[in-house]
């Protein structure tokens, strides 16, 4: 943002818009119904953060059992569900700190060690869920972890580069801010 010329004032908006661009990823994570598939026929078996359905071989009606009777089931729930809080706070904090004209770069890190908070949640609740549904629930033919499980692998790699981003971000502060005089490659006779 900064050695390329890229005006402060223009890119100021990035680091939200790509914090609520995860919130998004989060929010089709917590609610997809593709957390777990079947891959091959029959289809049998679909699975989200909350519950398992399976339903006969040879169709019918899908019958639906709770995670959260499971302890494992309401832990890898409860990770996630804190992980995807605090990112919509770190969200509306980045909002508000990059709508102030004086901006206040300690209060830039301090969003950048809570999206880290937010990402161990985030893949507590996403190795939990993994480890536990494989060995507990029982599993006809061949399954995959699906889209909405990616959507939960793709909110806690965002959340980790943009912590690193809003960690970095105070070390340019007079470059931004535009306090430094340009440097130029070239001189003059």
């Amino acid at each position: 943002m900064v050695k390329y010329g890229l005006d402060y004032t223009r890119c100021r908006w990035i680091l939200p818009l790509l914090l609520g661009i995860g919130v998004i990823f989060g929010i089709i994570a917590l609610a997809g119904r593709g957390w777990l598939e079947s891959q091959t026929l029959p289809y049998v078996h679909q699975a989200s953060l909350w519950e398992s359905c399976r339903r006969p071989n040879r169709g019918g009606e899908w019958s639906c059992e709770s995670l959260m009777n499971y302890a494992w089931g309401r832990a890898a729930a409860a990770t996630y569900l804190v992980g995807f809080i605090l990112l919509v706070i770190c969200f509306a904090l980045a909002i508000i700190a990059f709508a102030i004209d004086t901006l206040r770069f300690n209060f830039i890190r301090g969003i950048g060690g809570l999206l880290f908070v937010a990402a161990v949640f985030s893949i507590m609740g996403l190795v939990i869920y993994p480890v536990k549904f494989s060995t507990e629930i029982e599993m006809t033919g061949i399954n995959m972890f699906s889209w909405a499980y990616g959507f939960g692998w793709t909110t806690a790699i965002m959340e980790i580069c943009l912590g690193f981003f809003f960690c970095c971000l105070p070390n340019y502060e007079d470059q931004i801010l535009g306090n430094v005089k340009p440097t130029y490659f070239y001189s003059s006779p």
